[in-house]
């Protein structure tokens, strides 16, 4: 008992008490099952099964009863028969386990992109909004052609106003010349009247009694 006592160490791991089963690669084992479920659910296989069968039927009932190896009532093939059921629907199961395996980790990943180009197109419209109500607040191109159009109207009718001003002023300059008058050099366009062009000065008369600046 103390010699026991001595050999179970407690800084090694205990040994599994039981029975040890062969270890096998799961991965290896799972593409086989799948490759025999892919071979039985074809019909390639029901037709050889049916011809094997028909044979198996033909031989043992109408060769020399010395070469019969399995006389009616089929024992032999009914073991078969039942051996590859026994084994052909836990191997069935398992591929259909691991096609489901597949499919549930196809459609978390299809999920996941979902979720990802729901979010990104989400992303993208809020942007677009951004974009849109920003646009409404610039000046197109359009607005810009039009406002320039609008400012060269206004500055043609304006150097028309201004040609058609002096025309009449030189007009009116003529017919006082004509008359001995003197010319009015401009007053006439419409411009205030201040010290800085002479106004109150030209008006004056030389004898001093003429309009003059009010001081006030």
């Amino acid at each position: 008992m103390a010699e026991q006592r001595r050999n179970e160490r407690l800084d090694q791991p205990r040994e599994p008490r039981g029975i040890k089963l062969p270890r096998f690669d799961a991965e290896a084992f799972g593409r086989w099952s799948e490759g025999i479920a892919r071979g039985m659910g074809t019909a390639n296989f029901i037709v050889v099964m049916t011809v094997v069968i028909t044979i198996w039927f033909v031989w043992n009932t109408l060769a020399p009863p010395d070469l019969r190896f399995d006389p009616y009532t089929f024992t032999f093939l009914t073991l078969v028969l039942s051996l590859q059921a026994s084994y052909a629907a836990p191997l069935i199961l398992l591929a259909q386990n691991r096609q489901a395996d597949r499919d549930r980790v196809a459609l978390e990943e299809d999920r996941r992109r979902a979720t990802a180009q729901k979010a990104d197109t989400e992303y993208l419209a809020r942007e677009i909004a951004a974009l849109r109500i920003a646009l409404g607040e610039v000046a197109t191109r359009d607005f810009l052609r039009s406002e320039l159009a609008r400012l060269a109207e206004e500055l043609d009718e304006m150097g028309q106003r201004r040609q058609r001003l002096e025309r009449r002023q030189q007009e009116k300059d003529s017919r006082q010349e004509k008359r001995g008058q003197r010319p009015t050099d401009g007053v006439g366009l419409d411009e205030p009247r201040d010290d800085l062009d002479g106004d109150f000065v030209r008006d004056a008369r030389p004898d001093g009694t003429g309009p003059r600046r009010s001081d006030g």
